[in-house]
Formats: structure tokens, C-alpha cells, sequence
């Protein structure tokens, strides 16, 4: 059936917590109100990437591109945009947008180029023909039919592929391994189990546009010479879930994963395993341990996953973003997809960009991309107009990129270069007001959190320098504990066991680094620049400014404000506990904070 017109309604994790289920039923329930819903489709899609202005309804064909959409909105939508065709002007994003001119000019999407979301917030996830409309499965049959394991291996070497896991490994070579690799069974996995704070990138693919993973899965199968494939993702992401199984249900019933793909004599299938929501187990070798229903911890390499992984045989292991980009590279060429990107990396990379910054959101962009770019072009710049002071790469084991930094490339060598890494793709922005030490305490806090306990170097170096860094922000610190974290964090990167030991540090030795006057502030002076220190700060009444209004003392949750009403208070010292709830209230600007 041909539609007048296709309304697109965000449902992936963010805007559905965002009443984008109640938005959604509330559109399905006015064009059948208003009598119009042989006029227009209503379609459920993955993530628009645009997070910060969810939710987003995007209706076609005339792009008009809908921000902060509820369910109030419906009956207007419908009367006026369906049945009319006028556009609901103060829902758009840009107000001055006209029909028929594309949502990609906005600038948050300018510079973005989309291979792996490309299908996100374009079909919807829970059916198989919308992905087959969009070349899906084109390239499993491509690889079944026309091209020998050897080609399919070249074409990603040549391509320039390299993990987006965060070890940025090349993915040809790691599948020619495997496939060299003699064993009477071989495996293939997906590293689902997304866990660095504020990352969401996995969760968005798996939720919009499932079947890409799984048709890469497919090939890799088909390429090395493995008949089963295994998805670890973690349990905490139930609609990935639920629609992962749902694509797999649809890929078996159409002939694409079980016996005799698509009649020939192949056969794959895949199955899904929760994870329990280890950091840990992001890491390969603990993976593997987990999905064969052991406990999730890390084992020395070599022998190295590709040559001996899930239970002793030949495994590949990828994450998602690898392997949503391989059905596009071997449909389009590895000259299409070595043509994007940078010398040595190639391709694009997608982001989780949070923090304190005007636009937050998924973004993909082509690798090479300034962080000046992804901050002021596509992320809108600091919220509040407040100063850009750092970004944090890599999750809790990346390092930060300072202002001096902001024109860097974004690829893994550039990164590498300031002490930083890629990651997963998980992006903070911090601004002037945040505190260096409180940052580092907090990924310092994670990753001793997270630390399986198998190595001592982790187990004990990791909890030390917490240690050590919270004395420093309470301002008990010595000089001395600044050669004491450099010597802790230089052992742990030579003797963990695994990469969350070896990159915990890097927080530390980057902060230090970069931001050395801050450390020695809280050491020397016993402040906290940015004000961030519960420790080290105090709140007192500005007496010329209080004109004893008892503001302050209402909201003070432990009554350690006095004072008669229109005299002066007084805020005792010994009792606060610096939670900023005077300073909050006050409206004469009578509370100081330092």
C-alpha cells in the first residue's frame, strides 16, 4: 500500500523513557480518529542519534524533523500535518525549515556520516523486509555465492577495517587467522556487553537495526568455516534483547541463519547469552569464560582467541560496530571504505557524546574528525556557555584531551599520541567547573569496582591509588603521593593480567599530566578550583548582601543555618555538610562558595 505520508517515531531506549511508547500509541490512536490512517504509516524506529531533543518524530517525505515530541502532540500532528499539510512549526527543530528540505542540514547531523547507524531511524528494527528493502542480506548472498573466503578477507584487509572494540585490531588479518586455524569446530561471537559510564553505542545498533549484526555474524560463519555464532550482551539492555531475538526468530523463518542458508549447503545459526553486567567481561578472554558458564576472568595471552577461544576452539570475536560496518564494505568495496577516514584509520567511528555539552547524542563520524568539530559543529558547544576544559576518550581507561588539543585528528594513533585512546566510543565533555582529582576518583572508583581480583597489580594498585586520590582531594595529600601514583600506575600497565588493569591508570597519569596545577593546589593550598571538593570547601553568608530572609535556613537539611528574620545568618562551619542547598536558594547572591 502506498502512504501519502511515513511518520517515523524514535523507540529506542532513550526516548522511549521518554514517554516515546505513550507518544507512539497516541499517534496510532488520532489517525484512526481522525480517520486517516490509510494515509499515513506509522513507523517504529531505532535511535535518530539526536538524543538531547528526544523524542523525535521525523515525517516523510517532506523531512520534517520533530524535537521533544509527547503525546499531547499527537492530535495536532495528525490534524495538521497529516490532514492539512502544514508543518507543526513549533515543533521543529529549526523553526525556519520548510517542507522538503532534509533534516540532514541541521547541524548537528552535518558532518556526521552514517555507516553503521545508517539504518537507524530510518526502518523499523522488529521486521526483516524493512532491512532487506535497504540491500540487507545482499552481501551474505554475495559472500555464499560469488566470492571464496580468501576474497572476503582481502576485501577487509584491504578495506583498512580495524576493531571498534577499543584495541583497534585489523579485522582481516583476525578472521584469517581463524580461518588458517585447523579444529573440527570453530565459533563466532559478538562482544555486546557494552559497559564504560555514559556508552551507549551497541545498544543503539542492536536496538535499530539488528539484523546488520547478525547477517555480518553470518558471513564471518561462512568465511572461516564456523557453524555457530553467540551475541553476549548484557542483561541490562532488554529492549537489544528483545529485538536481537526477535531478528534472529525472522532471519531463521526467511532461510538466513539455520540449516541451508538461502538453499545452499551452509548452515549457521546464533543464540544469545546475558551477561550479568561485568566491566570485566568486556575483555575477550573473560567473555569467552562467561558464555561458557564460568566465572567472568581473564586468562594470559597468547594463545590468542582467533587460534584457541570458546571452549579451546577457533573463535572470532568482534564487538557490534565492527560488525555493522562489514555488510556495507563488502556491498560497496574496501576502495569505498578505505577512502574514509585517515591514513591508518579508516572508515568512521560512532560516539556516545555526553557530558557538558549542548547537543548529546549518538554520532557517527569519519574518522579524522577534530574534537573542535565534534564538540562546537555537531555537539552545539558547552552547555551554559561555560569554558571547555576537558574530554574524556576511552571510558574509564582512556585519558583527557585538553583545549590545546581540540584541532587532533580523531584516529587511534593521534589519540595514542596524548596519552588518551578510542575506546568503545564513549565521549565525555567537562567544563571549567569540573574538578580533575573528582574526575579521576570516579573512573578510579569504577574500575576497582569493576576488577575481577585476579592479579594483584589490579586488585591492590587499583584500590591504592583510589586511596591516595581521595586523600588528595581532601586536601591531606603529600607531593610525595604524586611520584607514589606514577610508580603504582606504571606497574599496573606492566603487570595486570588484563587490559582493564593495564589501562586503570590512565585517567591518573593523564590528569597528572595535563592538569599538574590542580593536584598541587589541593596539596599546597588545600583548595579546590573548581570548586568541587566537599572537603575543601566552605559556605558563608556575605553579611552586606543577607537581608535575613531565612531562604537559606529552610532548605538546610541539617539546620546548621541561624539567624532572625531581616538579620544577618550565620552558617555554622562544623555542621555543614556542603551540599550547596543555601547557595541554591538564595536569591541575593549573600551565599559564598569557596
Amino acid at each position: 500500500m502506498a502512504y501519502k505520508n511515513y511518520i517515523l517515531v524514535c523507540a529506542g531506549t532513550a526516548c522511549e523513557s521518554s514517554k516515546g511508547v505513550a507518544l507512539y500509541e497516541a499517534l496510532e490512536k488520532e489517525l484512526k480518529a481522525q480517520g486517516v490512517e490509510a494515509e499515513a504509516q506509522l513507523v517504529k524506529t531505532g535511535c535518530f542519534g539526536f538524543c538531547e531533543q528526544g523524542p523525535i518524530v521525523k515525517i516523510l517525505p517532506d523531512e520534517s524533523f520533530y524535537v521533544k515530541v509527547g503525546p499531547e502532540h499527537a492530535a495536532q500532528i495528525v490534524s495538521e500535518h497529516i490532514i492539512k499539510g502544514r508543518q507543526v512549526k513549533e515543533l521543529l527543530y529549526d523553526k525556519d525549515q520548510t517542507a522538503g528540505s532534509s533534516s540532514d542540514d541541521i547541524g548537528f547531523y552535518q558532518k556526521q556520516q552514517r555507516i553503521v547507524l545508517r539504518n537507524c531511524g530510518v526502518i523499523n528494527p522488529e521486521y526483516i523486509d524493512e532491512y532487506i528493502a535497504r540491500d540487507g542480506y545482499a552481501a551474505l548472498e554475495k559472500v555464499v555465492f560469488d566470492m571464496s573466503a580468501d576474497e572476503v578477507i582481502k576485501e577487509l584487509t584491504d578495506a583498512g577495517l580495524r576493531g571498534r572494540g577499543g584495541a583497534g585490531f585489523p579485522t582481516g588479518v583476525k578472521w584469517g587467522f581463524t580461518k588458517k586455524a585447523q579444529s573440527d569446530q570453530k565459533y563466532i561471537v559478538c562482544n555486546a556487553d557494552e559497559g564504560d559510564p555514559g556508552a551507549y553505542m551497541d545498544r543503539s545498533t542492536c536496538e535499530g537495526d539488528p539484523h546488520s549484526v547478525l547477517e555480518a555474524m553470518t558471513i564471518a560463519g561462512h568465511t572461516v568455516g564456523a557453524n555457530q555464532g553467540f551475541i553476549y550482551i548484557r542483561a541490562e539492555y532488554p529492549l537489544a534483547i528483545e529485538r536481537l531475538n526477535n531478528a534472529i526468530d525472522q532471519a531463521r523463518e526467511y532461510g538466513l541463519l539455520g540449516d541451508n542458508i538461502l538453499g545452499s549447503d551452509f548452515s549457521f545459526d546464533i543464540e544469545l547469552r546475558l551477561g550479568a553486567g561485568a566491566f570485566v567481561c568486556g575483555e575477550e578472554t573473560a567473555l569467552l569464560a562467561s558464555i561458557e558458564g564460568k566465572r567472568g576472568m581473564p586468562i594470559p595471552r597468547p594463545p590468542f582467541p582467533a587460534v584457541k577461544g570458546l571452549w579451546g576452539k577457533p573463535t572470532v570475536i568482534n564487538n557490534v560496530e565492527t560488525w555493522a560496518n562489514i555488510p556495507m564494505i563488502l556491498l560497496k568495496g574496501a576502495a569505498w571504505f578505505s577512502g574514509i577516514g585517515t591514513e591508518t584509520t579508516k572508515g568512521t567511528k560512532v560516539f556516545a557524546l555526553t557530558g557538558k555539552i549542548n547537543n548529546s547524542g549518538l554520532i557517527e563520524v569519519p574518522m579524522g574528525t577534530t574534537l573542535r568539530e565534534i564538540i562546537y559543529d555537531i555537539g552545539g558547544g558547552i552547555r551554559g556557555g561555560k569554558k571547555f576544559k576537558a574530554a574524556q576518550t576511552g571510558g574509564p581507561s582512556g585519558g583527557v584531551i585538553t583545549e590545546e588539543f581540540l584541532d587532533i585528528p580523531i584516529d587511534y594513533e593521534s589519540l595514542q599520541s596524548i596519552g588518551s585512546m578510542m575506546g568503545s566510543g564513549g565521549m565525555i565533555v567537562m567544563d571549567e567547573d569540573d574538578c580533575m582529582i573528582d574526575v579521576t576518583k570516579f573512573y578510579l572508583d569504577f574500575t576497582v569496582d569493576e576488577s575481577c581480583g585476579k592479579c594483584a597489580p589490579c586488585r591492590i594498585g587499583g584500590r591504592t591509588n583510589y586511596n591516595i586520590l581521595d586523600k588528595i582531594s581532601k586536601g591531606q595529600g603529600s607531593l610525595e603521593d604524586l611520584d607514589t601514583l606514577k610508580t603504582l600506575a606504571l606497574a599496573m600497565r606492566k603487570a595486570s593480567l588484563c587490559g582493564l588493569g593495564q589501562t586503570a591508570p590512565n585517567p591518573v597519569m593523564s590528569t597528572i599530566h595535563y592538569f599538574e596545577d590542580e593536584y598541587l593546589a589541593h596539596i599546597n593550598d588545600g583548595t579546590c578550583p573548581a570548586g568541587k571538593c566537599k572537603d575543601l570547601l566552605a559556605y558563608t553568608v556575605v553579611e552586606d548582601k543577607c537581608i535575613g530572609c531565612t531562604a537559606c535556613a529552610r532548605v538546610c537539611p541539617v539546620n546548621c543555618i541561624s539567624g532572625e528574620v531581616k538579620s544577618v545568618h550565620v552558617i555554622d562551619q562544623d555542621q555543614c555538610i556542603k551540599c550547596g542547598q543555601c547557595l541554591t536558594k538564595c536569591k541575593f547572591d549573600a551565599i559564598l562558595k569557596g
